[in-house]
């Protein structure tokens, strides 16, 4: 473009001498290049206008990158931390178990962390529970302006719901037996793909739930009651009577063979998002405790 520059600037000053001259100097000529060198010009504008926009997708990416990998890294330190100090009265820090023996508005675990903006996930924990009707809702995480952003609730005599953003699907699971059950739910927002497990086995599938949405963050995880506002005003007909055990959450689908595997005690996974650490557990209400838990391998179904 510089020489299109040159060769104008060149062309104009033999006009001039053309001119003093008397002589003429076709003007067609230096009309196509001022043309050209607009076209030019044109094209560089918008090569540099993508360029920018280029590196700014790749700064956003780098930043997400960034964030994610600081989350696991913070985790994997609380976890080292955690393991460290030890477990207070436990053998390890994720060897506790959460009791709520009554159906009150008043006993409940709080989880002192929060969740960041997800777009898939993946929750599990070990139940027990012979509650009836209903064992109540052992998992509940509330936003501002929406109370139901996730929430596992069984109540009266329906079956297990999982609720999305206030959607509704309803699981294949069964655990009001009193036994120890390890439960798995995976969510995508992509066409709202849910998956259910109970001990290690994938019982159900659907999609359609709250499709498209993003799991909003900075919201309040409850153990044990469904929350009508953010952090409160439960009721206890939904109190859920039991013993949890390593609630776990991933931001992201579990494979099949990572289920099983928490399951049958062949390993033991801490999500990346929420783990089940002791430190990250608050107790409230008198008749709530939190106490050592069985061994994997007696928690686990009997033949």
């Amino acid at each position: 473009m510089q020489g299109l520059k040159d060769r104008l600037e060149n062309l104009e000053q033999q006009q001039m001498r053309a001119n003093i001259s008397g002589a003429s100097f076709p003007s067609e000529l230096r009309d196509l290049l001022q043309r050209r060198l607009g076209e030019l010009e044109k094209q560089l504008l918008k090569k540099v206008s993508s360029l920018e926009q280029e590196k700014s997708m790749l700064s956003n990416a780098t930043a997400a990158y960034r964030e994610k990998t600081e989350t696991t890294l913070n985790s994997l330190v609380e976890r080292i931390n955690e393991l460290e100090k030890g477990g207070g009265d436990f053998k390890s820090p994720e060897q506790f178990k959460l009791s709520l023996p009554q159906r009150t508005n008043y006993l409940y675990g709080r989880i002192t962390k929060s969740l960041p903006e997800m777009y898939a996930f993946t929750l599990c924990m070990w139940i027990k529970s012979n509650a009836s009707p209903g064992i109540g809702t052992p998992f509940s995480y509330g936003v501002p302006g929406q109370a139901n952003e996730i929430v596992l609730i069984e109540w009266g005599n329906n079956p297990i719901e999982l609720l999305i953003n206030d959607k509704v699907a309803q699981l294949p699971i069964e655990v009001r037996d009193g036994k120890w059950h390890h439960i798995c739910v995976s969510w995508t927002t992509r066409d709202g793909q849910w998956d259910a497990y109970q001990d290690g086995e994938k019982l159900g599938t659907g999609d359609n739930l709250a499709a498209w949405h993003p799991i909003k963050p900075g919201g309040v995880i409850i153990l044990g009651q469904e929350q009508d506002v953010v952090g409160g005003r439960f009721d206890a007909g939904q109190a859920f009577v039991g013993e949890l055990s390593q609630v776990n959450i991933w931001d992201r689908v579990l494979k099949p063979t990572e289920v099983q595997s928490m399951a049958n005690c062949s390993t033991y996974l801490p999500g990346n998002i929420i783990s089940w650490l002791a430190n990250n557990v608050e107790v409230f209400g008198r008749g709530a405790f939190k106490r050592p838990v069985e061994g994997c391998q007696e928690r686990l179904p009997k033949a």
